[in-house]
């Protein structure tokens, strides 16, 4: 199998198309597509469904990328190893995240001081997507992780809160039960509009009248300032407001359900150097950005 047409295959599945990945490479992109042909004649497989939007590995590609991308990775930090300081880390890291995650902000920046020469991609979205059709390194998840193909090293465990303004406290009263809140307007989060947004209050399970569902914990945050409902925030998103006074704990004796935060990556791959550093140091500076948010 011919290696430089590989490499070419893994840069084009990392940078999502023939021309992205022609820019990057300084290959020309007729050079580069023969090339990838060649590839897949001399496979006898499909490794690309190309389109107008890009391309998409099939089942074949999938399987060349995951082993072919090793080697390659391997070879890039042997080049490294050689041509620089050996405490000095170089490379793009590709990372996914929920959106309006702050805390990650201040970490991620201390992380880019510590490796100037790394830069840093970030994909911020709410679906769970495929860390090897989507080109990430590691993607940060919130939830319980359960897939064969990754590995999952866990960071932090958590509560959401259930919040409101003092105003809307003061119009409705301070509730003393889960039912109490059948009183009050409330905005839910849910991961689209066809769900529910139920919330988990200790051992109860409450479904809010909501008059606003979303999942945007912003836009959640920003209604329950404006004293217009209760609502569940991430304690990054909660804690200084209720510190201002802009909004207050309800029914705290009723939890949410714990949370738990892991960073995720390919288990088949073996993390580069790039995604060590990255794992390594989150797990060391975990509390120093975090714990004053999350706790």
């Amino acid at each position: 199998m011919d290696f430089n047409a590989t490499k070419m295959f893994v840069s084009v599945v990392q940078a999502g198309s023939l021309s992205a990945a022609a820019d990057k490479t300084h290959v020309p992109l007729p050079t580069l597509s023969r090339r990838i042909r060649e590839l897949e004649r001399e496979l006898d497989v499909q490794l690309l469904e190309r389109s107008p939007r890009g391309i998409k590995l099939t089942e074949a590609g999938s399987r060349l990328y995951e082993h072919a991308s090793r080697g390659v990775e391997a070879l890039n930090e042997a080049q490294q190893a050689v041509m620089n300081d050996e405490t000095r880390l170089k490379g793009r890291l590709r990372l996914s995240m929920p959106p309006n995650f702050e805390p990650w902000w201040d970490l991620l920046g201390a992380f880019q001081q510590r490796f100037p020469e790394i830069s840093v991609s970030v994909f911020s979205t709410e679906r769970r997507i495929d860390l090897v059709q989507d080109g990430i390194d590691v993607s940060l998840r919130v939830g319980t992780i359960v897939h064969e193909s990754m590995v999952a090293r866990q960071m932090l465990k958590y509560r959401h809160l259930l919040v409101a303004a003092p105003s809307l406290l003061a119009q409705f009263g301070q509730p003393a039960s889960v039912e109490d809140l059948h009183r009050y307007p409330c905005a839910s989060w849910a991961a689209d509009s066809s769900a529910r947004g139920l919330w988990r209050l200790g051992h109860q399970v409450f479904e809010p009248k909501s008059v606003l569902v979303a999942n945007d914990y912003a836009l959640l945050r920003s209604r329950a300032v404006a004293g217009q409902a209760v609502t569940e925030l991430p304690p990054f998103m909660a804690n200084k407001e209720i510190a201002a006074g802009r909004l207050c704990a309800v029914l705290p004796s009723h939890p949410l359900p714990e949370q738990t935060l892991s960073l995720l990556y390919p288990s088949q791959r073996h993390p580069s150097r790039l995604v060590r550093a990255y794992l390594d140091f989150c797990q060391e500076q975990l509390k120093t950005y975090l714990s004053a948010n999350v706790e």
